[in-house]
């Protein structure tokens, strides 16, 4: 594991004042697939000393960094996740504190979902061409159940969209709508399944597939949900 945990960062909670909270971040995105790598980023204007990174949850952990001044004159650290495996899935937060008071951190930073999907494949979907100020919905759909379905853009930093899925036809899906089509949306797109007992374990990433497509098998018990499917169906105004 490319973090090596601290444990005594988790002494320090009980004495935590109202500092300036940090910024955290996943780089390139807070979806990774199993095996990946992710940096989690965690960053502030205040000249923090050090940072501490905290995963919360079953595997609970926590490691910290001597923060780095950049040009901006921002503090950063960077904390390398990697290989990723579904232990790393879950909730993170970081703090700041000064070392001449370690015992006094931050508030926390806002907290950061870090989604693993099952699949070691990356496939992609690429948006439909598109007139801009077209209106544009992606459809998500699955014949294995699904509880929640998530639409997250390669590259992008914020988190991933989340529907709760519909039944419809015998198979379970979500409709994203995207509104009027802008440059900003260009990009590719994929799509991953969830279920409500385990949020932060992904199926694997969609592929574009034809509607005729057979159903795919059901998932094995304990392995990731199967693939979902994805195509993009518009809607012009």
């Amino acid at each position: 594991d490319a973090m090596t945990p601290t444990l005594p960062g988790l002494l320090c909670l009980g004495e935590m004042q109202a500092h300036s909270k940090p910024a955290l971040s996943a780089l390139p995105s807070p979806v990774v697939a199993s095996g990946g790598n992710v940096t989690l980023q965690c960053g502030s204007w205040h000249r923090y000393d050090r940072f501490i990174l905290t995963k919360e949850g079953e595997h609970k952990s926590s490691w910290t960094l001597d923060t780095q001044r950049h040009p901006d004159r921002q503090t950063r650290a960077l904390f390398p996740v990697g290989p990723v495996t579904p232990s790393h899935r879950g909730t993170f937060r970081c703090y700041g504190y000064f070392r001449d008071k370690p015992q006094v951190w931050s508030e926390p930073s806002d907290p950061l979902e870090l989604l693993v999907s099952g699949g070691s494949g990356k496939p992609s979907l690429l948006t439909p061409q598109v007139a801009a100020g077209q209106n544009v919905t992606l459809l998500c759909r699955s014949w294995v159940p699904m509880d929640t379905f998530l639409l997250s853009k390669e590259g992008a930093a914020h988190p991933p969209l989340r529907l709760r899925s519909q039944p419809r036809a015998g198979q379970n899906q979500a409709q994203f709508s995207m509104g009027p089509v802008t440059s900003a949306h260009g990009g590719t797109y994929r799509c991953y399944g969830s279920l409500s007992r385990d949020p932060y374990l992904l199926s694997q990433p969609s592929q574009p597939l034809d509607r005729g497509t057979t159903a795919p098998p059901p998932s094995q018990s304990g392995e990731p949900p199967a693939e979902p499917s994805v195509y993009a169906v518009l809607a012009i105004r």
